[in-house]
């Protein structure tokens, strides 16, 4: 399952004219001691960096439940959830841009075989643009059972997951559909002819030297070296460790292990430009039909304009990165969790609360 508050697409505010100037920040390490408070957190590590360098850390809670294992150190890895999408998006923009894909392709001409299968409902209408905003209608298909750490899931099951459930929305209207991006991922390995892990490395992790970043895709690969550990609560509420969270489910929807350094280099990358051209990086940021672009602005006045976080979140964790809209300023979050919605939003919110801490300190 995976039940996320994307800043993509359609939830990144327009960028602001001025640029950020290296801003005034309170100490990160007392603004995640209190999210490590809030109740269901287990543990909560977050870095600021501006020009690339960190300027800020903080790690608070413990590693495991319970208050075991010390602490997560700050520049551990995580599950950055559905920060992949804007990734696998951009990818497949920067094949629309070397004239391998049209946005206007259809979904039948691209994948003839999901159509040949009826995987997917109205593939000859579906166009490679409604998959990246999310209007295309196609079922989600999440949840799956999150204790399943060991079913290697192949993407034509996943699709016929989601073909087994009613169309939520017509085609054109926005709906937050993982099924998209899984789609999108499938879409990457047929034009290149490579594995998704594999364009992943070599057209962002390679040349922004996101060198901490992977996508594993089949179980039971997980989260390398020392990381915090995430817990949902099954239909009896009690608390099972979710750390293998099964990396077949998840791929270009939600499936990168990266930390807080690469991250705030990709956005880095992004909002500068140095990804895709300003048309295409638009497809990406402008608001989805129906939907309102989100105000701009800091967190408080004279803070730096920081846009809304870009966030995902599964069973166990939660992981959101905001960025300044010249693309000098990120900081970027992870906390692991134990309980079950409730516990995983309490959690996004005190993250939120903690933009304020930082950047508006007091005197």
């Amino acid at each position: 399952m995976l039940a996320v508050t994307a800043a993509l697409p359609g939830a990144t505010a327009a960028a602001g004219a001025a640029g950020v100037d290296r801003p005034k920040t309170a100490s990160v390490q007392r603004a995640l001691e209190k999210v490590a408070a809030t109740p269901g957190v287990v543990g909560v590590i977050g870095e600021v960096y501006y020009d690339g360098k960190r300027i800020g850390s903080g790690s608070a809670g413990s590693r495991l439940l319970g208050g075991k294992g010390g602490k997560i150190p700050s520049d551990a890895r995580y599950r950055i959830g559905s920060q992949t999408k804007q990734m696998t998006a951009t990818i497949v923009l920067q094949l629309v841009k070397e004239g391998r894909l049209r946005l206007d392709d259809k979904l039948s001409d691209v994948l003839p075989r999901v159509a040949a299968r009826d995987l997917v409902e109205r593939a000859s209408e579906i166009t490679v643009r409604h998959l990246i905003e999310l209007t295309s209608g196609i079922p989600d298909y999440l949840p799956v059972d999150p204790f399943d750490f060991t079913t290697r899931y192949t993407p034509t099951e996943l699709l016929e997951i989601s073909r087994g459930k009613p169309r939520p929305v017509e085609l054109g209207t926005w709906n937050y559909s993982n099924t998209n991006y899984l789609l999108l991922g499938i879409i990457i390995e047929k034009v290149t002819g490579h594995g998704l892990d594999a364009e992943f490395n070599r057209r962002l992790f390679t040349p922004l030297k996101m060198t901490d970043s992977y996508m594993p895709t089949r179980p039971p690969q997980g989260i390398k070296g020392p990381h915090g550990r995430g817990y949902w609560a099954d239909e009896t509420g009690t608390l099972r460790d979710v750390d293998r969270l099964n990396p077949s489910t998840l791929r270009g929807a939600a499936g990168v292990v990266s930390r807080a350094r690469d991250v705030s280099r990709f956005q880095q990358a992004f909002q500068q430009g140095r990804l895709l051209p300003a048309d295409l990086q638009k497809v990406i940021t402008d608001p989805p039909p129906g939907q309102a672009p989100l105000p701009p602005g800091g967190p408080c006045a004279g803070s730096p304009e920081l846009l809304p976080g870009h966030v995902g979140a599964a069973p166990g964790f939660t992981a959101t990165t905001y960025t300044s809209s010249d693309g000098r300023l990120q900081y970027a979050v992870s906390t692991t969790v134990a309980g079950r919605d409730k516990e995983r939003e309490t959690a996004m919110r005190a993250v939120s609360e903690s933009v304020k801490a930082v950047f508006c300190p007091t005197k």
